[in-house]
């Protein structure tokens, strides 16, 4: 069974994913840390919610990110000129004997999701041991299936979203840092999503998982050599099983095998 692939660079890239935040585990929630503008005295309000898994409709178990946004300004509070966010992210990871824990997604190209949306306008927020304590590297959770993008009243569905971990950009403050620099992904203390359009009423964001991996949209390894239209794979963390992996492996040799037979 192979679990690695060759790009066009003659490198070798793993095609199983790394797990990061599997909501399938319902401790998983309890370590996520909320943080709302209410810190400097704003009235925005969130909640995460473990939801169970529902078979019958082919939903995962899952967190709902969910609350109010409120741009109301406190009265006592004249240095506060802006409220109307929240977010969420793993609480530190601990120490060990050797140090501070770490993700290192080092090995991967793309940071992926499997979500649904309300549609407004989310964050994903990677904190690494970067020499700037407060730098924020940061992309927008853009969905595709989301609700409303059907048409009017249309339901939320689940999707799965890929970004590429190139394409984050450094922030500190909410602002874009000049000059940008790359990733630190070997240490990667964080991962989270924030709500920051500012705009006042109730948000709703289920996530089921999160996870790193070098299969795009396709379920392919960008730039890959040697694979046929059966060689698909998948995106999804709970379709790249070493077990699946090995099942795949087995039908391409089946096939090469009557391939081999008709050619004959």
């Amino acid at each position: 069974m192979s679990i690695i692939a060759i790009n066009l660079e003659g490198l070798t890239v793993t095609t199983i994913p790394q797990p990061l935040l599997d909501f399938e585990a319902p401790q998983t929630a309890t370590w996520m840390k909320i943080m709302t503008d209410r810190t400097v005295g704003g009235f925005s309000k969130a909640h995460i919610t473990q939801e169970p898994a529902e078979p019958d409709r082919e939903v995962p178990p899952h967190i709902r990110f969910h609350g109010n946004i409120s741009t109301k300004l406190p009265h006592d509070r004249p240095d506060v000129m802006k409220t109307g966010y929240a977010a969420f992210r793993n609480q530190d990871r601990g120490r060990t004997l050797f140090g501070e824990l770490f993700w290192s997604v080092e090995p991967y190209s793309y940071l992926a999701l499997r979500v649904k949306s309300d549609g407004r306008k989310y964050f994903i927020n990677i904190q690494t041991d970067s020499i700037v304590e407060s730098d924020i590297h940061q992309h927008q959770l853009l969905t595709k299936n989301h609700a409303g993008a059907a048409g009017p009243g249309s339901p939320a569905q689940w999707e799965t979203v890929l970004i590429r971990l190139h394409d984050f950009v450094r922030t500190n403050q909410g602002f874009i840092t000049e000059p940008q620099s790359e990733m630190l992904r070997q240490k990667v203390k964080s991962f989270g999503i924030g709500l920051i359009d500012r705009e006042p009423g109730p948000f709703d964001l289920s996530i089921s998982a999160m996870w790193a991996t070098n299969l795009n949209d396709r379920g392919q390894i960008d730039g890959s050599t040697g694979w046929d239209e059966e060689d698909l794979g998948s995106a999804r963390l709970h379709e790249n099983t070493i077990e699946k992996l090995a099942r795949r492996a087995e039908e391409r040799r089946a096939m090469s095998a009557k391939k081999k037979a008709a050619a004959e």
